[in-house]
Formats: structure tokens, sequence, C-alpha cells
């Protein structure tokens, strides 16, 4: 059983392990520039103790089988939830035929990073066994895209998801957790807060949560005060990244690149001051050193998100992006 409604929309192309498939409540209407009918349908994929964790799917309002992409969004692991989709994906995917699930995940730091991941692993799992039945779609193969801390997360289901993805689209992502970046107190004003200890924390006081809109403090916050303390890592783990990095080594794509990972396509801005540049060129070279098949789209003096870059060197990209992952997936 699940929620759904059906919408038009105008086109302008953009160029178990715990018991798994109630309902969830009524879907938002969705915001998707697409030239035909499309359905949302809300489902709940996982359940831990009384917190019900949800997908959405984004699909065509039709029977056709369709190949499908799971989307993960970002907030650092700390904030987000599945309503925030990139629109030039889900614009692209479903122009292209796709069906797109875009998941929730239990978030730091009331919920620690393995357990963070375990849904990662739980969501793909779901999508691949009860996909077909529940929203018609094809699931041979599975794409994985997100942006960001959903970057970090796709990456990371490069190598812990079962089934293996078929492809990866990593948008300014990071496969390290214990570099300085993280680790130290970051140089950068987009950090900057004038928040006690005592006050960040109590913005993250609570039950664990899946959605970050049903925390009752500004997560927001809580990020910026572990940014400009180099706390992140311990405050999402619970492990010291200067005396424990190697517990976040089974986390870290970077350590865990093989010859049998997917394919990825990366898009990373060149003075990203969220997340350095350098962690997609990181990846990079752990590909070419295993020979697996990628890209890495340098996009000059983009900031985090691409922002204040060149639109024509943003829309080149994505058009490369997303054909790599066509050429994969279709």
């Amino acid at each position: 059983m699940s929620s759904s409604k059906t919408h038009t929309f105008s086109r302008r192309r953009f160029i178990r392990r715990a018991g798994v498939i109630g309902a969830a409540a009524a879907i938002a209407s969705q915001d998707v520039l697409w030239g035909a009918k499309a359905k949302v349908q809300t489902f709940v994929y996982k359940k831990v103790g009384k917190l019900d964790i949800h997908a959405d799917v984004h699909r065509a309002d039709d029977n056709k089988t369709r190949p499908v992409i799971v989307w993960v969004h970002g907030g650092a692991l700390i904030n987000g939830h599945r309503a925030g989709v990139s629109r030039r994906v889900l614009n692209h995917a479903l122009d292209a035929g796709y069906a797109v699930v875009s998941i929730d995940y239990r978030l730091a730091p009331e919920t620690q990073l393995p357990e963070i991941v375990s849904d990662l692993e739980d969501a793909i799992s779901w999508v691949a066994k009860h996909g077909p039945r529940l929203f018609n779609v094809k699931t041979d193969r599975i794409a994985v895209a997100g942006g960001s801390a959903g970057g970090y997360m796709t990456l990371t289901s490069g190598f812990r998801a079962k089934p293996r993805p078929t492809v990866l689209l990593s948008l300014w992502g990071y496969g390290d957790l214990v570099g300085d970046w993280y680790s130290t107190p970051s140089p950068h004003k987009r950090h900057k807060i004038d928040i006690t200890q005592k006050q960040a924390w109590a913005e993250v006081d609570g039950p664990p949560v899946s959605d970050s809109r049903e925390r009752q403090g500004n997560g927001g916050n809580f990020y910026r005060y572990c940014r400009v303390t180099g706390t992140w890592p311990k405050a999402v783990s619970g492990w010291d990244p200067h005396k424990e990095a190697e517990k976040f080594f089974p986390y870290m794509a970077v350590k865990n690149v093989t010859k049998e990972y997917p394919p990825t396509t990366m898009i990373h801005g060149t003075v990203d001051t969220d997340v350095p540049y350098e962690q997609s060129a990181m990846m990079a070279e752990q590909f070419k050193k295993h020979g697996v098949e990628y890209q890495l789209h340098s996009i000059k003096n983009g900031e985090h998100g691409l922002a204040g870059a060149d639109p024509e060197a943003v829309n080149a990209a994505y058009e490369k992006a997303f054909q790599f992952v066509d050429d994969h997936m279709l």
C-alpha cells in the first residue's frame, strides 16, 4: 500500500533489516518540470523501533516498466530529507524514462555513521527486491546519485550496497571522512557561527529522526558548529578521527575502490569551500589506479553546488554526466 498523487507538468528539459513496505502519509506536491503525467508515491522502506523511514518514488503515471535511479539527499548526514531532489537530475531522469526513488535515512548525531550507512544499504536492497512489484521498475540495473553528503553516500554505495549499483553520479561528494578538511577547524566564513557547545547540541537533543523537518532544533547551526570546531567526524560517528581513524575506513570510498567498483561520474567546483574539490580528485586517482571507468567534470570557479560558475560550463558537465549514466543504464 502506498500514498500517491498524480500531477501534470509543463515540459522544460534541463540542459529487511526491519520489515518493510507500509504506506506513508500523504505526499506534498512536487514542482517537477516535465511534459507528461507523473506520480509520486511514498513508501516506508524500513522501520527501526517506532521510526518509519520513507522513500518517495517519482515516475510516469503509466504501466511501463522503467529503469530506476536512487537519489540520496545531502545535508552533512545531519540535515535534509527525501524531498530535496536535484531538479536537474529529476527532470533528466523523468524525461529519459527513469523512475527516481528518493530516500530518507536516519540523521546524525542522534544516529551514528554505521547505522546511517545501513539505511542506505537497506534502501537499495529494498528497491531491488520490492521495486518491480511495488512501482514497476526493472532492477537488473540500478543507478545511484546524490549531492554533497548524498554524494558521499552515493560513493559509499559503490562498495557497500548489495546489489552493487550499476553506475554512480556524485555531485560535489567526498570519499574521505578523516582529513583535515573535516577534522580540524574550518577557516571558511560560511561555517562561522557564534554558538556554544551546549547550544549547538541542544538543537539535536532528541529521538532519532530520518527527516530533519521532524526535528525540534536547527541542525544547520549544529553542522556549522561542528565545522568551525573541527568536530564533525566525531559528532556523526562517536570516533576520534585523530586517534581512531581506522574505524572510519570501512565507510570511506577512497579506501575501498577495487576493479569491481561501479563506473562513476563526478561533478565538482574547483573553489568549493564546503567540500573541497580535492575530494573528487582523490576519488579520480583511485579510479585510475584500479581501472574503474570514470569521469571528473571540474567546474572552474564553482563553489559548493556550483554557485558562481559559468552556466554554460555547468550545463555541459551535466549533459556529459547524464550521458554517462544513460550509456550504462539504457
